[in-house]
């Protein structure tokens, strides 16, 4: 089918944004069928995630799943419009592997802090037992917050607020997040809160030159086309050799550039190859 070569041959960041849309729209189709079989065929109970500890052991896929699951279009748009927002920034600077891994691993530690807050709180404990998350925005915010963080001075320029800075649009939205607990919603903005944590973390670690994105990039690595197409081949000593001749001049040319124009002057991929081989 032409649409799933679309997504098969688009960017990682594009597919997040069609993984969402394409799961929004099948949980409403079997919503709409449901309604008129008088059957129950929502999707909800086996993708969002549970604060109950007991739900969540008997479906630990839905810390992931989560995060891909939207029931109405305002929450659909909104996060989707945030994704693409901070994600285009994103990739000027980082690469789409990190883009997909700071959006699963923000949405992990959104649905850990929105698990644990729920348990911990006595305010939760008659919903707790029924309580269920979902949506994109812990993930949508650890973009954002990542990308706050590795370039903070970056200037948005909006039509009735003039420029500002990509800093204190993400110091506003964790405000509003915090200050909106209490008003509804309470599960869905402690993950945001999560999710916000995660992103300037992970910035905070990279530039210490430690990726904490790790483990979840050699999965993405393992789980891409191309290297499941791809056999082993060992190489004998001069190929050897001429990859790692290779590599240093790749490296050395880079670091010309960062003395000649700085760091920032790199793109996107002389930035993941520095990390790659630094």
């Amino acid at each position: 089918m032409q649409l799933f070569k679309t997504i098969k041959n688009n960017s990682l960041f594009v597919n997040i944004l069609y993984t969402n849309i394409l799961i929004f729209i099948l949980i409403n189709l079997l919503h709409v069928i449901g309604f008129l079989l008088e059957k129950e065929l929502g999707l909800i109970h086996y993708l969002g995630v549970s604060a109950n500890l007991e739900t969540l052991s008997k479906k630990p896929w839905t810390i992931i799943s989560y995060m891909f699951v939207h029931i109405d279009f305002l929450h659909l748009f909104v996060n989707l419009f945030w994704l693409y927002f901070g994600g285009k920034i994103f990739i000027q600077y980082l690469s789409q592997k990190q883009l997909l891994s700071t959006y699963i691993m923000g949405g992990i530690l959104g649905s850990i802090i929105y698990i644990i807050a729920f348990n911990v709180f006595p305010v939760f404990d008659n919903i707790k037992e029924y309580s269920l998350a979902v949506g994109a925005s812990a993930s949508v915010l650890a973009i954002l917050f990542a990308i706050a963080s590795y370039v903070p001075n970056y200037s948005i320029n909006l039509t009735l607020l003039g420029s500002i800075k990509l800093k204190h649009i993400a110091i506003i939205a964790f405000i509003i997040d915090i200050l909106s607990i209490p008003k509804g919603n309470a599960g869905g903005h402690i993950a945001h809160i999560g999710g916000a944590l995660y992103g300037y973390i992970y910035i905070l670690m990279l530039k210490r030159r430690i990726n904490i994105n790790y483990f979840i990039e050699q999965i993405i690595l393992l789980l891409s086309p191309s290297s499941i197409k791809k056999h082993k081949k060992y190489e004998n000593d001069y190929e050897y050799n001429a990859r790692k001749k290779n590599e240093e001049k790749e490296i050395n040319k880079i670091l010309e550039k960062i003395s000649r124009s700085g760091y920032d002057s790199l793109s996107s991929k002389e930035k993941e190859i520095l990390f790659k081989y630094k």
